[in-house]
């Protein structure tokens, strides 16, 4: 995803870094490198001139010159400008203040409409909404059919009258009985009788604009008012994204966009220039065929990836919705310990498999873009055969795995399909990681200081408010007060003169009751 025009944009700015000071010449070779990247990604050249402009102006502004790092500040103003074109603000969906909530899908035919209709009533399912799916597409062969799988892999009732077309049923091909907007009012009031608070209505489409298309696209807005209409975009047709994205604004009027199939589109011209031509914000993004492949879209953290600057918002929102909180307080417990065995490793593999590729979720972190070769070589079957291994042990091996011997790893090995040399690896590697892991936990726990009784004369507790001395030529008693590394009796008359000595005014604080007090704080 955006692969390519990263690869383009960080390499044009990592010119910049080291120079103290940017020339005119520097920002003009990099506005041109930022244009060749952005035309190489399909972005429509109106957006790329307009962009260009933008930044050239302000890098040769003040905001830079005056800048200590000016590179960064290059960066900083490139990395707006991306927010800005991608809408600035990431955009919910406008529910209705009366249910049922009406959301139009519209698009061209192979956009993706039927399966974001699914994805979209997911997301919607998990939030705590009751949406519902209307077939409205009665043209595509099999497409009411697809519909109904979808919906019942998403776990959402489909309102689906009429069957359609279908390849060698009656009638001809492309062709139904049935009127599709009659078919969406119908959808709307079932919504209303059985308490579904979102209805997605999936509309056909052509392989080209026509006004058939607009026309009955149009038909079917005005007879149930949606509250959003989302004009699906294919994120792969590249320059064709404009003129369909403006043929769709001019004939249904969309509300928001969604883009479908970004995961295979390294460019993302498409993403850049359908929100500064038409206006409308990009709501949803899709990258992938499950269903889960679904999210909303939000441009900062577009950009940041798009800069190599990585998406940790995003990596801990899906951690926080595979992952078993208390689950992991218990790993984690068992980690400062030293007590985790390989079932609990098992278990936050396992979590961490649900949230997605093991690449795709390294690829979210800063920097990623500079492990590329790295993260094409993580192979997730590896995970796979670590399962396999762990699953083939006993119970009580997972718990203990000191107990296994040569002659237990030999049958775990014929068990799990592995070689011996496999299960060595994975036990010494547990073995290695959890001592590693507890002392990290252990590290830097603070240490509990014994109190010493200060003494005075006569052997007497000191009052707190003895005299001390201007000058601390054998340093603080007991150490710095605050700082326990220091040294007790640090001898500072190699100082410069004045300043082994306390201020004016502080001569008489005692300085060991001040350390005590301290302590105490602590």
């Amino acid at each position: 995803m955006f692969e390519s025009l990263s690869d383009r944009l960080t390499g044009a700015l990592k010119d910049l870094r080291g120079k103290g000071r940017l020339t005119d010449a520097d920002i003009d070779s990099t506005a041109r490198e930022i244009r060749l990247a952005l035309l190489e990604a399909d972005v429509a050249l109106p957006v790329v001139r307009a962009f260009v402009a933008r930044v050239k102006e302000r890098a040769k502004g003040h905001e830079v010159s005056a800048a200590l790092n000016p590179a960064q500040q290059i960066v900083k103003i490139v990395n707006e400008e991306l927010v800005g074109i991608l809408g600035g603000e990431t955009r919910r969906l406008n529910l209705a203040k009366t249910p049922p909530t009406v959301i139009m899908l519209a698009g061209l035919q192979g956009a993706g409409k039927t399966t974001l209709a699914g994805k979209l009533a997911a997301f919607l399912k998990k939030q705590g909404h009751t949406p519902m799916l209307v077939a409205c597409d009665l043209q595509r062969p099999g497409a009411v059919d697809q519909l109904k799988i979808v919906g019942e892999r998403a776990g959402v009732p489909t309102y689906a009258p009429h069957p359609g077309t279908s390849v060698g049923g009656e009638g001809a091909l492309g062709v139904s009985a049935a009127d599709p907007v009659e078919v969406a009012r119908g959808g709307i009031a079932e919504a209303r009788a059985k308490q579904h608070d979102v209805v997605i209505v999936d509309t056909a489409g052509r392989l080209g604009i026509d006004e058939e298309l607009m026309g009955q696209a149009r038909a079917i807005r005005d007879a149930v008012d949606p509250d959003e209409v989302l004009f699906v975009l294919d994120a792969m047709i590249g320059q064709d994204a404009v003129s369909t994205a403006q043929a769709f604004a001019d004939g249904v009027d969309f509300t928001g966009v969604v883009l479908t199939k970004l995961d295979g589109d390294a460019r993302g011209g498409a993403a850049l220039s359908v929100r500064e031509i038409t206006g409308k914000p990009i709501l949803f993004a899709s990258t992938g065929e499950k269903l889960d492949d679904f999210d909303v879209f939000h441009p900062d953290r577009m950009s940041s990836r798009i800069l190599g600057m990585g998406d940790v918002l995003s990596l801990i929102e899906q951690a926080e919705q595979h992952m078993d909180q208390q689950k992991a307080e218990e790993a984690a417990a068992k980690i400062t310990s030293g007590e985790l065995t390989l079932e609990d490793f098992l278990d936050q593999m396992l979590m961490i498999r649900k949230m997605g590729p093991i690449g795709n979720l390294l690829g979210m972190l800063p920097g990623a873009g500079q492990m590329k070769d790295a993260l094409a070589a993580v192979d997730d079957s590896q995970l796979d055969r670590i399962q396999a291994i762990i699953r083939g042990m006993t119970p009580a091996e997972r718990a203990d795995p000191k107990i296994i011997n040569a002659s237990r790893r030999l049958r775990i090995a014929k068990g799990s399909g592995v070689t011996v040399t496999d299960v060595n690896q994975l036990v010494d590697r547990f073995f290695e990681a959890r001592k590693m892991m507890s002392q990290m936990a252990g590290f830097g726990a603070p240490k509990r200081i014994p109190k010493r009784k200060q003494k005075g004369k006569k052997g007497k507790k000191a009052s707190g408010r003895g005299p001390t001395p201007p000058k601390m030529r054998g340093g603080f008693p007991g150490g710095m007060p605050g700082m326990p590394g220091m040294p007790a009796g640090m001898d500072l008359s190699s100082m410069p003169k004045g300043l082994d000595q306390l201020p004016p005014g502080l001569e008489g604080i005692d300085m060991a009751a001040l350390e005590e007090q301290l302590r105490k704080k602590k």
